[in-house]
């Protein structure tokens, strides 16, 4: 049953008017609405105030959470003033409403930094724009997430220092930066309390919040990847910085990660069901780099799914599938950035260096 809620009620006329209508056009698709939560829990759209910013604390990973905040005026800047929002109400996706010139216009943000925006004129299809909405945030709502670990002690002695693979990596790390592609990793604890920091930890074993990421291949089986939440120009530790995959566990639905004995680790990316599907089909893919950033002529998904899902991997591994050199594919993540494969990480750089656009469509 794909239950959903409200996590907080709507503050104006407009958002109970939007509400109401959130309601009967997540029924009307088979959603099952409920005036309060109840397990198990699809979706919650969240209602919140630049000036009371309760979070919905979910109680389980398959519970997706909407925060909506609406604004009158020039809409602020979304990445600077707005995207902290979605991070302080803890939520998977964020709706900014902006009302201008007789306009409203809807911004779907996303906690990868994607973003989209759909449009409303007095006068216009109001059934068709709800349709719309919907359409954005469904498939999101129902993916599964793969973003849980299984750390076992296991790691040969041999690679407790690294080899050549991770010192490739922490090279490779450093010359991203090189070209501007990092981020820098997310404050969390500046915008979220104590409180709600270990909310995060527990549910999504989240350490911080970084962008993009990059991985090897070892051999038929295993491969190297940069691990969650780290300077990815800074890549040294074996266990923390740089994790040793083994493999997606499906009936556990989490990673298997192979680490050195005594050691606190991080969390796998949470792009490794991705790079593992990849993997597993195309022996001859030697490397995979996921940056936020375009190029021209790419082929590109087409629905925006979160980052750590099983669709957006079952997704990116086709669209590998599907091209001329699966070896040699440049993917486009739709609102969102690449993923590259090579046959080795040197192998990436030298294809994509002066073709990179560090702005990323959005639509």
């Amino acid at each position: 049953m794909r239950n959903f809620t409200l996590g907080s009620q709507p503050s104006s006329p407009y958002l109970q008017w939007f509400s109401k209508k959130l309601i009967s056009t997540f029924s009307e698709h088979g959603f099952c609405y409920k005036d309060e939560a109840v397990d198990p829990l699809q979706l919650v759209f969240h209602f919140i105030t630049e000036d009371d910013i309760k979070p919905f604390r979910r109680k389980a990973q398959a519970t997706f959470v909407v925060s909506i905040l609406e604004s009158h005026g020039k809409p602020y800047d979304l990445f600077t003033e707005v995207y902290p929002f979605l991070i302080r109400s803890l939520a998977n996706h964020f709706i900014y409403v902006n009302h201008q010139s007789g306009k409203t216009t809807l911004h779907f943000l996303t906690p990868e930094q994607g973003c989209y925006s759909i449009e409303y004129r007095e006068g216009d299809d109001v059934e068709l724009f709800f349709t719309k909405v919907y359409k954005r945030l469904q498939p999101l709502t129902c993916s599964q997430l793969v973003i849980d670990n299984h750390y076992s002690e296991d790691l040969p002695a041999d690679l407790w220092a690294g080899d050549r693979i991770t010192r490739s990596l922490s090279t490779s790390g450093k010359k991203l930066d090189e070209l501007n592609l990092l981020p820098a990793p997310f404050p969390l604890e500046h915008y979220l309390s104590k409180r709600d920091l270990r909310h995060l930890q527990k549910l999504y074993g989240l350490g911080g919040l970084s962008y993009g990421n990059l991985s090897a291949r070892c051999d038929d089986e295993h491969f190297w990847m940069s691990a969650s939440g780290i300077d990815k120009s800074n890549m040294t530790e074996i266990g923390r910085d740089m994790l040793y995959i083994k493999g997606y566990n499906e009936e556990n639905n989490h990673i298997e990660v192979s680490i050195p004995p005594n050691i606190q680790p991080k969390r796998a990316s949470v792009d490794a069901i991705e790079h593992w599907m990849i993997y597993k089909e195309h022996p001859k893919v030697g490397a995979i780099v996921h940056i936020h950033a375009w190029m021209d002529g790419i082929e590109a998904t087409e629905i925006n799914y979160p980052c750590g899902t099983i669709e957006l991997a079952e997704t990116v591994a086709s669209l590998v599938r599907q091209a001329e050199k699966p070896e040699e594919a440049v993917i486009g993540l739709k609102n969102h950035g690449l993923t590259i494969t090579g046959t080795s990480l040197e192998n990436i750089f030298d294809r994509i260096e002066g073709k990179i656009q560090n702005q990323v469509p959005m639509s």
